[in-house]
């Protein structure tokens, strides 16, 4: 299957990015922090989603709107009294001219909620977060968090219908991880 391939080639900078962020994470002493960290994804994935929906929205994706993750970072950022930051843009973000590139980009976001319910209990706990407020991002799908996963990579699979295919979307993914490797470290 195509989803395991994927995994597997996007691992290197799929763990570069994710060293990242865990640092990231161990490092929040405050709700600042942690505004901070939601402010670099809002930038990225905000910029991101921009291209993407240019290429994939309910039409063809029926199930797209509901894997936005635009707003919901942007509610947690208000919720915790933060400013809107602005959207990565031109190359700061990877390029993506198809739809096969978009569904690389979008396996990136995707993969991001899985992690989410272990982020959202550890900041909700280490931030002394009361009533899950400023956790919506990480919490996506909530108990749905895998039913959603194992839908998405049904239709990457679907997606992926040749050889040729897969080397676009794979590396789409990888430049993806490498875009917010870069707009983290900076």
């Amino acid at each position: 299957m195509f989803t395991e391939k994927i995994k597997e080639a996007t691992l290197q900078y799929h763990q570069q990015t994710e060293k990242i962020l865990i640092g990231k994470m161990k490092s929040m002493r405050s709700k600042q922090d942690y505004i901070d960290l939601l402010a670099a994804f809002y930038g990225y994935f905000g910029g991101l989603e921009q291209q993407i929906e240019r290429y994939i929205n309910a039409s063809n994706l029926a199930d797209y709107n509901d894997r936005r993750k635009t707003a919901a970072i942007a509610d947690d950022i208000k919720v915790l009294g933060g400013d809107i930051p602005q959207k990565a843009t031109g190359t700061q973000l990877p390029e993506i001219d198809n739809y096969l590139q978009a569904f690389g980009a979008l396996y990136v976001i995707e993969g991001s909620t899985l992690g989410g319910k272990i982020i959202s209990k550890m900041i909700q706990q280490h931030l002394h977060i009361d009533n899950g407020a400023g956790l919506s991002f990480f919490n996506s799908y909530g108990g749905q968090t895998e039913q959603m996963w194992n839908s998405f990579k049904e239709i990457l699979n679907d997606v992926a219908m040749t050889p040729e295919d897969e080397v676009i979307i794979t590396d789409a993914a990888n430049q993806t991880f490498l875009k917010f490797k870069n707009w983290l470290e900076k």
